[in-house]
């Protein structure tokens, strides 16, 4: 599961990373607290489109929504099922995107059940490039559209099972441009784990169980007193 995300560095820096032309409107950053329902920053391209990095509303809005919260709130979609699911099968064949991140969030619980907070991060210290899916969702009463989207999961890797038993699918950067279309079909096989040495992770402190929580102290390790 990919419930939380940070990211470090100003969007449209990252943007220069990926090769992307940034759009007018970004999600401001940094921003070491990326919750469901906010805008956060993705990569596009295809065969015929320049690679853009633009904005969009995380958690899948299916067309046939008539309001946003008519059902569960789509933040991920499990590789395993995607190609089933009526909320993201036609997605994962025409839009697909990168989700842009410095790290994400996962929690483990104590003895008393209390939720313990981890941040993962790529080792070499690079961004992550989440696989995802995008779709487009008009309101029906305003007639207004709204891009949203999904991270995917699959089954943890040996070291993100010591915290989760699932975890987002991590997209090489030698991958970018098949996932994106841009080298056309056949990307199935990149919704896999990472191999064990690409993440590493550490304790971060409770105060980002909050979603109102924010700073750069969030992913700080934290130590116990």
């Amino acid at each position: 599961m990919c419930g939380r995300m940070a990211l470090t560095l100003p969007p449209e820096a990252m943007a220069q990373m990926f090769g992307a032309e940034p759009a007018n409107a970004l999600p401001k950053g940094p921003n070491y607290n990326i919750c469901p329902t906010d805008q956060i920053g993705v990569i596009t391209g295809g065969e015929d489109r320049a690679r853009r990095m633009e904005a969009m509303r995380w958690g899948l809005i299916p067309q046939w929504y008539k309001k946003p919260n008519d059902g569960p709130l789509l933040i991920n979609a499990r590789a395993e099922t995607v190609l089933e699911k009526p909320a993201f099968r036609s997605a994962v064949h025409a839009r697909r995107v990168l989700i842009v991140a410095s790290g994400f969030y996962e929690w483990t619980k104590d003895a008393q059940g209390a939720r313990d907070p981890w941040y993962i991060t790529r080792s070499d210290g690079a961004p992550l490039a989440l696989a995802a899916l995008w779709q487009n969702w008009t309101d029906p009463q305003r007639g207004e559209d709204m891009r949203t989207v999904a991270a995917l999961t699959v089954g943890a890797n040996a070291t993100m099972q010591e915290i989760h038993h699932r975890m987002p699918v991590v997209v090489e950067a030698d991958d970018w441009a098949l996932w994106l279309g841009e080298k056309g079909k056949g990307a199935a096989p990149l919704m896999r784990a990472a191999t064990e040495d690409k993440l590493q992770m550490h304790r971060v402190d409770r105060a980002v169980n909050s979603n109102r929580a924010s700073g750069p102290e969030l992913i700080e390790p934290w130590e116990p007193t």
